[in-house]
């Protein structure tokens, strides 16, 4: 294998990450000229009615992908996930109340970090006596709880909850960042949902939030008007200007994704991807697999080298072959390939061909 001028490039990485190309060709010619009008999308006022049908079209194809019943509403808001972290305990929580977390790896530990400057947080199970290569299943959640939180993908850890627990017998909250929109989940059954547009829904600098109204509203706290969901909803998520173009890109990429065939096709396609990918590292003694097998995330593989000395020649080898983001996160090393909605599977085939053709080499 060898690298040319003409080498196609293949896009893993985890965040921001790869979009349909059918959204970069609109969203370029947008730039230029957005719908006739003879602006930009980059300079177009949020209040117009251009960018409110943007706006409206973006809330509502959540809302059918999702089917969303009444009691859920769709927000698209500033500051990415990590603000979310924040944002639901001071909407959800009192200080003299309890929140469950399942501490799931990095992504479930910033959540839980945050929720405790509002109020009280136990931790409903652990995966830290395995180094979170596995979930915690035995879940012990607090009757009087004001709200359980998973972290429905981590995507450092590389695990994802396959079965969600809809029973636990308090409302449910999920930071969905990494695989919102990858397969069917009953949606009316969260209260609420967050997560950041850059992996499966659009560019960085917006953040869906799905809320069930019926949830707000029960805090004593004053809670500021930029970071009060009744607030955003009744703005209609334009409170102040929101992130235009990355509300105009989710919107295609919704678009893209329902013209696909929505979320049940995504689930077929994602199941397709991270099945071919690790039976084919199960079958290469050069690679291992870390996580536990019924725990592993259909949309962030992760593996390591046996030999870790390895890991340079490899590296290069998948930088010359023109495979980007494969390289682990640098808080855990090793590699990680994202396999999100719009990663092809062309893709994948190319990564297994390259990853066998190393480990015969070193066999």
């Amino acid at each position: 294998m060898s690298a040319t001028l003409n080498t196609v490039v293949h896009n893993f990485n985890s965040g921001p990450s790869i979009l349909p190309k059918s959204v970069f060709e609109e969203a370029s010619r947008s730039v230029l000229d957005f719908n006739g009008s003879g602006l930009s999308i980059l300079e177009i006022g949020h209040r117009t009615p251009e960018f409110e049908a943007v706006m409206e079209e973006a809330r509502s194809l959540v809302r059918e992908l999702m089917q969303l019943d009444e009691d859920h509403e769709v927000l698209f808001l500033h500051g990415g996930a990590t603000t979310q972290f924040m944002q639901v305990p001071m909407n959800l929580l009192n200080e003299n109340e309890i929140a469950s977390y399942t501490d799931t790896g990095t992504w479930g530990g910033k959540a839980i970090k945050e929720a405790g400057l509002f109020g009280h947080v136990e931790i409903a199970g652990s995966g830290k006596e395995s180094n979170y290569t596995r979930l915690p299943h035995q879940l012990q959640v607090s009757p009087t709880a004001a709200y359980l939180h998973i972290t429905s993908n981590e995507t450092i850890a590389g695990t994802q909850w396959h079965t969600i627990p809809y029973d636990a017998g308090v409302p449910l909250v999920a930071d969905m960042s990494s695989d919102i929109l990858s397969r069917e989940l009953d949606f009316n059954r969260f209260d609420i949902i967050y997560a950041g547009a850059q992996k499966n829904m659009g560019a960085a600098g917006v953040n869906i939030v799905v809320v069930n109204k019926n949830c707000l509203g029960k805090v004593t706290r004053a809670i500021p008007s930029m970071l009060d969901y009744r607030v955003h909803i009744k703005e209609k998520s334009m409170l102040n200007t929101p992130p235009v173009f990355a509300i105009y890109v989710a919107m295609l990429t919704l678009r893209w994704l329902k013209q696909e065939g929505g979320v049940a096709v995504m689930e077929k396609n994602s199941l397709q991807k991270a099945n071919h990918l690790y039976q084919t590292i199960e079958s290469l003694p050069v690679f291992r697999l870390p996580v536990a097998k019924e725990d592993r995330s259909r949309m962030n593989v992760v593996f390591v080298m046996e030999n870790k000395e390895l890991e340079k020649e490899f590296s290069q080898l998948a930088k010359t072959e023109g495979f980007y983001g494969i390289k682990g996160h640098r808080s855990v090393g090793g590699f990680r390939a994202s396999l999100y909605n719009a990663l092809p599977m062309e893709s994948v085939l190319a990564l297994t061909d390259m990853m066998t053709h190393f480990a015969k080499q070193k066999g």
